[in-house]
């Protein structure tokens, strides 16, 4: 799990260097699907991140509009006060918690039971699913996206017993 949500994080600090060769007007263009634009995509990825955990740790949740943060430097700066918080929720993570219910009350008033383990996931899984949105509005402006690959990344140093 940090291992994925490292990934995440790395890959996440590449599309905002991404970024900065391309103009402003171009990272808010509305585009079709996903939240709307580069930038506010990347907006949704550190807020939506950032809220499950504050969920999680049963605090209250962020709900400012993308509007007050609708600049890379704005958004960066923003992601950055989030990862803190976020950092130190996953590498306090232990087998302990994959299975401890977190009860969501619906829109009707009916409650829902998650895994916190579940959600974690979910937080992963939203975050690259977002990246693969961007990829695709990365080439539609013609330019190469930041790749996805996990090879190379760093992420686990492989165990070479030498002999």
């Amino acid at each position: 799990m940090k291992i994925m949500f490292r990934y995440n994080w790395q890959i996440r600090e590449e599309w905002y260097r991404w970024c900065e060769q391309v103009p402003e007007e171009e990272l808010l263009r509305a585009r079709t699907g996903g939240v709307g634009s580069v930038l506010k995509t990347l907006f949704h990825i550190a807020d939506v991140e950032w809220s499950w955990i504050r969920i999680l740790k049963g605090q209250p949740d962020f709900e400012e509009p993308f509007e007050s943060y609708a600049s890379l430097d704005k958004v960066r700066k923003l992601d950055a006060a989030f990862r803190a918080e976020v950092e130190s929720f996953v590498n306090a993570w232990e087998e302990s918690m994959e299975t401890r219910p977190l009860y969501l009350t619906r829109p009707d008033g009916s409650v829902e039971i998650e895994a916190w383990g579940t959600i974690m996931r979910h937080v992963i899984a939203h975050e690259i699913h977002h990246i693969g949105q961007l990829s695709v509005w990365a080439r539609e402006i013609g330019l190469a996206p930041v790749s996805a690959n996990a090879i190379r990344k760093g992420l686990i140093q492989p165990n070479i017993a030498r002999k």
